[in-house]
């Protein structure tokens, strides 16, 4: 078992990334939720991942956390969710918003995630709920808020770039697209980078 991936971000599709190790470049299916907006090409990541075994094929799923992968094994768990549900429910709402939401018997904000009906979203509460407790959940919160505060790379000049694209006319996820394309990032201003990914429209 692959229990976690270190290598260079070669890049990011629509549903995975792309992670090169040794010279091998692996496909990761990822949850496509904010935090991928601070991922660029050429950094260095790490991503604990999940090995799914079929017969006719071998696909790797990957998250930034620890917690997202144990959230993701417990999805797996419920009758009727394979992987690809199970990606879609945490690219939808986070780790934290799932647990307070089982936990609260919220099936509206379940249902939101993409080919969760409300049945299935009925299904994961009454199989999950045994499984969470609210102390360790608002513990994960905490914890995450202040790893977020401490360790966020700011993007703000990728999201005005952005920002700008949309008003010029372009769709927000073309926009979101152009902008992420574009190599160096990091170092560049607004100006700079807008003028970046419009090269990319």
């Amino acid at each position: 078992m692959i229990a976690f991936m270190k290598g260079t971000l070669a890049g990011i599709e629509e549903t995975k990334i792309l992670l090169e190790h040794d010279g091998i470049g692996y496909e990761i299916f990822i949850p496509m939720d904010g935090r991928v907006d601070r991922l660029y090409t050429g950094q260095e990541l790490m991503v604990h991942t999940y090995l799914h075994v079929r017969e006719d094929v071998l696909q790797l799923y990957g998250f930034l956390t620890r917690d997202d992968l144990e959230i993701f094994r417990l999805l797996l768990g419920v009758n009727g969710v394979g992987p690809k549900a199970a990606l879609g429910i945490l690219s939808a709402i986070s780790a934290d918003e799932l647990r307070f939401a089982v936990l609260a018997e919220d099936i509206k904000t379940i249902s939101k995630a993409p080919g969760i009906g409300r049945k299935t979203a009925q299904k994961l509460v009454l199989e999950l709920k045994d499984k969470l407790n609210l102390q360790d959940a608002f513990e994960k919160k905490l914890e995450h808020e202040y790893s977020s505060s401490a360790s966020q790379e700011i993007t703000d000049a990728r999201q005005e770039a952005a920002e700008a694209l949309t008003a010029l006319g372009y769709g927000s996820t073309q926009a979101l697209q152009a902008v992420r394309k574009v190599d160096g990032w990091e170092k560049m201003d607004v100006e700079t980078l807008l003028k970046a990914a419009l090269k990319n429209m």
